[in-house]
C-alpha cells in the first residue's frame, strides 16, 4: 500500500468480504458470521487499519471536532488555557485541533479557513487584538459556531470568556495606593490586545479616582525584545533618580520579565526602592527572588466556560443574545511588594 492509509474497503478486500459486513462489524452489529468476523480482524491486523473519525463523523451527520486558536503556543497561560480546553471537550466526546495565529491577524484568517476545511463543529478563538478582528470577522464569515476567550470585550455576535481585567487591575491600583505609592509605571512590553487596554485602563482610572495628584506613566510598546528592553531603560535614564517610579505594574508575563530585569541592572531594592506586581501568574514568579505579587487569571475556569457555553451552541440550547462571561481574578501578595507577605490572596479578591 506504499503507506497509504488502509481504508474500509482495504479490509473488506483482504478478508474477501463487503465493505457493509466490516462496517457492520466496527460498529458492533451481533449478527454477523463468527467466521467473517475473525477474518475481518485478522486483516484490520495485518493492515494496520485504523478508523477514520472524520469520515465517519461526516457519513453520521455528526462532527465531534473543536478548534481551539491562540496567540502563540510559549505563554504558559496559552498553554494551560488549551490543556483545560481539551480536557472539557475530551469529558464531553469531542477532540480538540489546534492551531496558533503567532500573533498575526493574516495568519489568524489562514488559520480560521484551514479550521473551516477541517469541518470542525465549532471554534474557541483568543483573538490577535479584540471581538472586532480579522479572525472573528472570518468566523462569522464562515458561519462557524464560535466562542471567543481572553482578549475580547462583549460581542453582539459571539459569546465571549475573559477575566476581569479592568476589575483586577483597579485592584492592584487600591493596593498599591494603600501602601502610599505616588510616583507609577504602567508597563506593557507585548502586543496591544483588548486584555491590555482593559488592564490598563482599570488602572488608571481607579488612581484618578482615588488620588487625583498621583503621577503615571505609560509605557505600552510592540518592538523586539532588545527593543523593549532599550526603551525601558532610556525611561529610567530620563526620569532620574529623583522623578523614578515607586511602583510598576507590568501588564503581562513578558513585561514583569523585562522589568525585574531591569530593575536588577540597575542594583534597585524590590520592593524597598522599587515595588512590582504582575499580570498573570506563573512558576517562575513564584520562585524567583524576590518572588513576584501577580495578578492571577482564573484560566481553568475560563477553559470550562468555554467549552461548556460553545457545546451549548452547538446543542442549540443557547439564548439568541450572545452572552458574557467575565471572571474575578485573584491577586497574589508576594515579596515584590511586601518584605514580609502574611498571606498570598488579597482581600479584595475574597471580600468585594
Amino acid at each position: 500500500m506504499s503507506g497509504r492509509r488502509a481504508t474500509i474497503h482495504d479490509v473488506a478486500r483482504e478478508a474477501c468480504v463487503s465493505a457493509a459486513t466490516v462496517s457492520k462489524i466496527l460498529n458492533g452489529v451481533q449478527t454477523v458470521k463468527r467466521a467473517n468476523v475473525d477474518r475481518v480482524q485478522e486483516a484490520i491486523r495485518k493492515l494496520k487499519y485504523r478508523a477514520d473519525p472524520v469520515a465517519s463523523e461526516l457519513r453520521q451527520g455528526q462532527r465531534r471536532l473543536i478548534a481551539a486558536i491562540v496567540p502563540e503556543l510559549e505563554n504558559s497561560f496559552f498553554g494551560a488555557l488549551l490543556q483545560g480546553i481539551d480536557e472539557a471537550a475530551e469529558a464531553a466526546g469531542y477532540k480538540v485541533i489546534i492551531g496558533t495565529s503567532r500573533e498575526s491577524e493574516d495568519r489568524e484568517i489562514e488559520v480560521v479557513q484551514r479550521m473551516h476545511d477541517w469541518r470542525v463543529a465549532g471554534a474557541i478563538l483568543v483573538p490577535v487584538v479584540s471581538e472586532c478582528g480579522l479572525g472573528a470577522s472570518k468566523l462569522s464569515e464562515l458561519g462557524i459556531s464560535s466562542v471567543l476567550v481572553d482578549r475580547v470585550a462583549s460581542s453582539t455576535i459571539f459569546d465571549t470568556v475573559a477575566a476581569d481585567n479592568y476589575k483586577a487591575s483597579a485592584d492592584v491600583a487600591d493596593y498599591l495606593a494603600e501602601q502610599g505609592h505616588q510616583q507609577f509605571l504602567v508597563h506593557c512590553a507585548t502586543t496591544t490586545s483588548q486584555a491590555i487596554d482593559n488592564r490598563a485602563r482599570g488602572f488608571t482610572d481607579r488612581l484618578a479616582e482615588r488620588n487625583g495628584n498621583a503621577s503615571v506613566d505609560t509605557l505600552l510598546h510592540q518592538p523586539e525584545a532588545d527593543d523593549q528592553r532599550e526603551q525601558l531603560r532610556r525611561y529610567f535614564d530620563v526620569k532620574g533618580c529623583d522623578a523614578q517610579p515607586t511602583a510598576i505594574f507590568s501588564l503581562s508575563q513578558h513585561s514583569t520579565l523585562i522589568a525585574l530585569s531591569e530593575l536588577r541592572r540597575r542594583a534597585l531594592a524590590i520592593p524597598e526602592q522599587v515595588a512590582l506586581v504582575g499580570f498573570d501568574d506563573a512558576d517562575w514568579m513564584q520562585t524567583t527572588w524576590p518572588s513576584i505579587t501577580t495578578v492571577s487569571q482564573p484560566v481553568d475556569e475560563m477553559a470550562r466556560l468555554a467549552v461548556k457555553t460553545l457545546l451549548t451552541r452547538l446543542a442549540k440550547t443557547a439564548d439568541t443574545i450572545p452572552v458574557q462571561h467575565l471572571e474575578p481574578c485573584a491577586l497574589c501578595i508576594r515579596e515584590s511588594t511586601e518584605l514580609d507577605p502574611t498571606h498570598n490572596i488579597l482581600r479584595y479578591a475574597v471580600e468585594k
